[in-house]
């Protein structure tokens, strides 16, 4: 199964003791998920459609826990989609006028008027909780960081949008065809978007996926770091042995000061030493500080060098 299933199946089986809360939940799946029909003879009926047996499970024994209405479940199985619907029905009129009115889905006029008002943080919990079960996925975060919820129209995105923001999170809405989906991308504000809904199961296996990969991230860092100067030192080596070459074939080494020539020398003699390694040959031997400065003026002497013979040359 994968990551947003497993976080759809513990959401599913996650159940709050609070009846406002379980309302909020049942309201955030009709809304996402559901349809409120009105027959030839004006009597309401509610559909809730899902592909995911653990979420049909929770719409069925969330209506019977809070209203004590049983509920008819229809199977549908798509031969050319191999997958299968569920369909959660309520069929009884005055059953399913007595949720609308609870989920504040209609007025007392049977028309639906607003949406859902959710005012306890407890209740938006839940609403949220029942928006992800109904129209929710994540990606793998082993491969990226992404929650999103689908929506059908652009008000309840942004209403959705505007309780997600409410416990601090930046999220943001996308068109996709013809629907709005509200979206989070930080791999921390997922975590704690995990935690608001009470995945706290998923929240630590995203957690340990995270400090995994940011081990990963901190490991290729300094990886990089290390072979960028390795880099470095190998072509800072490579140049200060063709300058003293340079020097031994020009004027030769003997002209240098006892210092440096030695400093030339040693350098000749091991091309790939360090620079404190190259100063514990010297005798004395020298810090890392006093071989650079040895080092950069055999360079100095070479450019010099170099430039005085250019000179002669262009005399001639």
């Amino acid at each position: 199964m994968s990551f947003s299933g497993n976080v759809k199946e513990e959401l599913a089986a996650h159940w709050t003791k609070a009846r406002h809360c379980q309302i909020a939940e049942l309201a955030a799946l009709i809304s996402m998920c559901g349809a409120v029909a009105i027959d030839s003879r004006d009597k309401l009926c509610i559909k809730i459609h899902t592909e995911n047996i653990a979420v049909a499970r929770k719409c069925f024994t969330l209506i019977r826990k809070t209203f004590n209405i049983r509920t008819d479940i229809a199977i549908r199985r798509n031969l050319k989609k191999d997958s299968v619907s569920y369909y959660v029905v309520v069929r009884n009129h005055e059953d399913a006028q007595k949720i609308l009115q609870a989920t504040k889905m209609m007025g007392d006029d049977l028309f639906t008027v607003n949406h859902i008002v959710v005012q306890q943080t407890c209740c938006k919990r839940a609403f949220l909780r029942g928006a992800f079960l109904a129209a929710g996925s994540m990606s793998d975060p082993n491969k990226s960081y992404h929650f999103e919820i689908v929506c059908n129209g652009r008000e309840v995105a942004e209403k959705l949008q505007q309780m997600i923001c409410g416990f601090s999170m930046d999220a943001k809405i996308v068109q996709r065809k013809k629907n709005y989906v509200v979206y989070l991308k930080e791999g921390a504000q997922i975590v704690d978007m995990l935690n608001i809904m009470e995945a706290h199961i998923s929240l630590m296996e995203l957690e340990n996926v995270r400090i995994l990969k940011e081990m990963r991230n901190t490991v290729n860092r300094k990886v990089n770091c290390e072979t960028a100067n390795i880099n470095k030192t190998v072509s800072a080596a490579v140049k200060q042995v063709e300058d003293i070459r340079y020097i031994q074939k020009t004027i030769g080494l003997d002209k240098l000061t006892e210092g440096l020539e030695e400093m030339a020398l040693v350098r000749l003699g091991n091309p790939d030493a360090t620079l404190k390694e190259l100063g514990e040959l010297l005798s004395p031997p020298v810090g890392k500080s006093g071989v650079n400065h040895r080092l950069r003026k055999i360079s100095e002497i070479a450019e010099e060098t170099k430039e005085s013979k250019k000179g002669k040359e262009e005399l001639l």
